[in-house]
């Protein structure tokens, strides 16, 4: 397998559907949703995130910079992604917590899933 390969597996792997996590709570505004990112790495298999306050989005998959932007919409967590040559277009996502997991559900809540530790 290539590395394009690789890596693009890897960040498809941010939309792929996730075991389910004990007690979700749904974040329903920004403050709430900064208290549990601010200052640390939302990470999973070869990928680690930064939510930056800023409305900035860093961080790196599989050796590549990551890099977006974001903001808080109706309830929802709106974003943009690019890493490498590949991009990903704004998807707004319902987001939930459980301790030290958080899960973001693509497609106002109707799409894949996405679970990261936050660390």
């Amino acid at each position: 397998m290539t590395f394009r390969t690789l890596f693009t597996a890897a960040l498809a792997s941010l939309c792929l559907t996730a075991p389910a996590l004990a007690d979700l709570s749904r974040i329903t505004d920004r403050s709430a949703f900064l208290s549990h990112v601010q200052g640390r790495d939302l990470t999973r298999l070869g990928i680690s995130l930064r939510v930056l306050p800023d409305g900035a989005i860093t961080g790196r998959a599989l050796g590549r910079d990551v890099t977006g932007t974001w903001a808080w919409e109706s309830g929802l967590f709106c974003r943009t992604l690019a890493a490498g040559d590949r991009q990903w277009g704004r998807n707004c996502q319902v987001v939930s917590v459980d301790g030290n997991s958080i899960r973001f559900q693509a497609d106002e809540g109707t799409g894949d899933i996405a679970d990261f530790r936050i660390r």
